[in-house]
């Protein structure tokens, strides 16, 4: 059989596909061929179950390769995947970020001994930060992990036991890693992490999220562009909201775990905001910022949740000035809290996930139709399409510089992106 480079397939999160590219630069450095890596999500049973026929499509198409998988989904429930005939090795999330299990890997990819076939230990025991920093992902928006892991108990949510204890990067290892993608072209780099606002908290000194804003922006003079990733709104701190105000290479986007908008909803999820948190935050940051938008998760259908509950959190949409939604239809998660919560039938999971997007559509068409005349700076993605500062689509009609941020006039809207 010829030597052939990995195949990697990635489910989940914008960090699950930071990893991807980490494990590729691993695995080629081991030596690795002939192989299947599947990175998995767990954040609900359709995403495990969809895990599982990603494996088995990749297997029918790779029959004489070893099929490797890891992720949340293989910490969570290693057992589920080592049971399935189409895989070779089940690793953990900490064992996929290390050198010697790739180098391990390579030297018997095919080994199938019990001792070795699954490697997972205990994600709460693992104390360190992320041990692989890759210098840029993405071709001209860096996605830099700050963080990684989670202190808090959401009861819908088993991520904390895939991605262990919050832990977080130090802020001059970020630093020089993002004046190493400046030397390198890229124009704009975004901090990512699972809880990227407890950044700090296991630092000395203890500095928050809004604490590092400020050291990158003011040590790497020369990054155009800085993003925040998710963030939950009530931990957002003083040096934060500063930045917000103050700091014009701090995008204007900001994507909210919010999750629901009815206080007690919010409370059966263990969240440590009210519906009234929300609001203020968003009427806070627009203040600072008046050309902020925002983002938010919410999801349809928690269980106990009456019409009137939801329709809080419809109401939410209008009331934070949402632009951008990620709408979750609940699934129970087995091993979390909720799933053994009376649970909402499926029709009105699927119809409550529906109007909640359709909600979103309409605030997303409002924010489009605001944009026309005006100028913004676009980073382009290819020479056709690229993103505001606000984190908009755009389409031009005429071919732009690849990787430069560009200054355009809006001209209209298709409904889901401008063109200009």
């Amino acid at each position: 059989m010829d030597a052939r480079a990995p195949i990697f397939a990635t489910l989940g999160c914008r960090l699950n596909a930071y990893e991807t590219e980490a494990m590729r630069e691993l695995s080629a450095a081991a030596g690795l061929d002939n192989a299947v890596i599947v990175n998995t999500c767990a954040v609900t049973a359709e995403a495990v179950r969809k895990a599982k026929q990603e494996i088995r499509r990749l297997r029918r198409e790779n029959p004489d390769a070893a099929v490797i998988v890891t992720g949340c989904a293989a910490q969570t429930e290693p057992e589920t995947f080592a049971a399935m005939p189409e895989v070779t090795r089940v690793i953990g999330n900490h064992e996929k970020m290390q050198a010697d299990t790739w180098r391990s890997i390579a030297r018997a990819p095919d080994f199938i001994g019990e001792t070795e076939r699954v490697t997972v230990d205990d994600i709460m025991s693992v104390r360190e930060t992320a041990g692989h920093l890759i210098d840029g992902f993405g071709r001209h928006r860096a996605y830099v992990q700050v963080q990684n892991g989670c202190d808090h108990r959401c009861t819908f949510c088993i991520i904390p036991y895939g991605r262990g204890n919050s832990r977080s990067v130090p802020a001059g290892v970020v630093v020089e890693q993002i004046k190493r993608l400046v030397d390198r072209g890229f124009n704009e780099v975004v901090l990512t992490g699972v809880d990227l606002t407890s950044w700090g908290a296991d630092l000395p000194a203890e500095p928050r999220l809004g604490d590092l804003v400020q050291r990158i922006l003011r040590l790497v003079p020369d990054l155009p562009r800085l993003r925040i990733s998710s963030i939950d709104s009530i931990e957002a701190d003083e040096a934060l909201m500063q930045a917000i105000a103050t700091e014009p290479r701090l995008m204007p986007h900001l994507h909210l775990s919010l999750q629901a908008g009815d206080n007690m909803i919010l409370k059966r999820m263990k969240r440590r905001h009210l519906r009234d948190d929300a609001i203020r935050f968003c009427e806070e940051a627009r203040r600072l910022r008046p050309d902020m938008v925002f983002g938010a998760d919410i999801i349809a259908g928690f269980p106990t949740e009456t019409e009137e509950m939801f329709a809080n959190s419809l109401k939410l949409v209008d009331d934070c000035g949402l632009t951008f939604l990620h709408v979750f239809p609940y699934s129970a998660r087995k091993g979390t809290p909720a799933a053994r919560m009376p649970q909402v039938d499926g029709r009105s999971i699927r119809d409550r996930a529906a109007r909640l997007r359709a909600r979103g559509d309409a605030r997303l068409h409002l924010h489009l139709a605001e944009q026309a005349g005006r100028y913004h700076r676009i980073l382009m993605e290819n020479t056709r399409l690229g993103r505001t500062e606000q984190f908009t689509e755009v389409r031009f009609t005429t071919d732009q510089p690849e990787g430069q941020i560009v200054s355009a006039q809006i001209t209209g809207h298709d409904g889901t992106r401008l063109s200009a």
